[in-house]
């Protein structure tokens, strides 16, 4: 089939490229689209060259799906547009709280793809909320969870290519003994925590902790309790999460392991013993949503603790984006 991806130039456009590759997705012709500042550029692709054209230009009717990835404001405006002529998938946070747009992480609730006609769009869940959700369905289908208390360490790749090139710089001159500038976070990002993710909300809560209770009980379960904190550091790729989930049901710890070890898109290493666990360097450019470190926790009844960690520009954005085209293509959706 033909296929474009709008925001070809950015982080996630080129893992797009990449995963497509990998997974030898069947593609008879791709069309690179971006903005005009960015048309005329040349990104190769399978030995070919292929060159950007103007997203105010392009025909969507020419594909069977689009990949959005370039953000709130161009998708509010295109991806409707888009939808008229084609199926889009999009990984911005603009569509997700929309009741009639399914909000997809296939290992997960890929049966709600039967709405994806409703308006021909399909969103791609949070970074940080789609391995909480891998990670947690095959839990909640065993033992039924209650509430869940989140803690995300999420790399700067999520803020995008400047904040990236920000925490480079900032190194750099921490070890020059400069002036350290932060433009892209509140506060200077090498060597620190930063307790905050977009912008705060009237109870106190930032939009990326909203973001993560609103999406987690949309894909998961509407009943889950949920209550989150996020925090950046200075981590270049891979989003980790500390995760404390309490179950209605009693639980058993080698039982999870097990189940665990055995659901689609998991990868359990946990072994009790100095660096028997995944940290986010192990877990860049890798497919799997990593746990680790699964306890009791013996302060609550029916209560465990794990850590989640997962590459945040694959499993968190392209990869899973690919996996729900895929999805489409195995359900026949895309032709219904």
């Amino acid at each position: 089939m033909n296929i474009a991806i709008v925001g070809a130039t950015g982080n996630v456009g080129r893992k797009l490229l990449e995963v497509l590759d990998k997974k030898k997705f069947p593609i008879t012709e791709i069309f690179l689209v971006a903005s005009p500042k960015s048309v005329g550029k040349k990104i190769n692709f399978k030995d070919k060259e292929l060159i950007v054209e103007d997203l105010n230009n392009f025909d969507f009717s020419k594909v069977k799906i689009a990949f959005f990835a370039a953000g709130s404001a161009i998708a509010e405006k295109w991806a409707p547009i888009a939808a008229e002529k084609t199926i889009v998938i999009d990984n911005s946070k603009f569509f997700r709280n929309d009741e009639e747009i399914p909000l997809i992480v296939p290992e997960v609730n890929s049966k709600e793809l039967v709405h994806v006609k409703n308006k021909n769009i399909i969103s791609n869940a949070n970074c940080s909320v789609i391995p909480i959700v891998v990670a947690l369905k095959p839990l909640h289908d065993l033992y039924n969870i209650k509430r869940i208390v989140a803690s995300t360490y999420q790399s700067v790749s999520g803020a995008g290519k400047e904040a990236m090139d920000e925490l480079l710089s900032q190194t750099k001159d921490y070890f020059d003994n400069k002036e350290m500038n932060s433009k892209n976070f509140t506060k200077q990002i090498a060597f620190n925590a930063i307790p905050h993710i977009d912008s705060f909300l009237d109870n106190g809560t930032t939009k990326e902790e909203q973001k993560n209770h609103d999406e987690v009980k949309k894909i998961l379960d509407k009943k889950i309790n949920i209550t989150s904190t996020c925090v950046r550091i200075p981590v270049l790729v891979s989003h980790s999460i500390s995760i404390n989930v309490e179950f209605n049901k009693k639980h058993n710890l080698d039982e999870i392991r097990n189940v665990l070890s055995s659901s689609p898109g998991c990868k359990v290493v946990d072994e009790k013993k100095d660096g028997g666990y995944i940290t986010p360097v192990e877990a860049e450019n890798k497919y799997e949503t990593f746990i680790s470190r699964i306890r009791e926790d013996n302060s609550q009844s029916n209560t465990i603790n794990m850590w989640i960690v997962s590459d945040n520009l694959l499993k968190g954005a392209a990869l899973n984006a690919v996996e729900i085209a895929e999805s489409l293509i195995k359900e026949n959706f895309y032709e219904k």
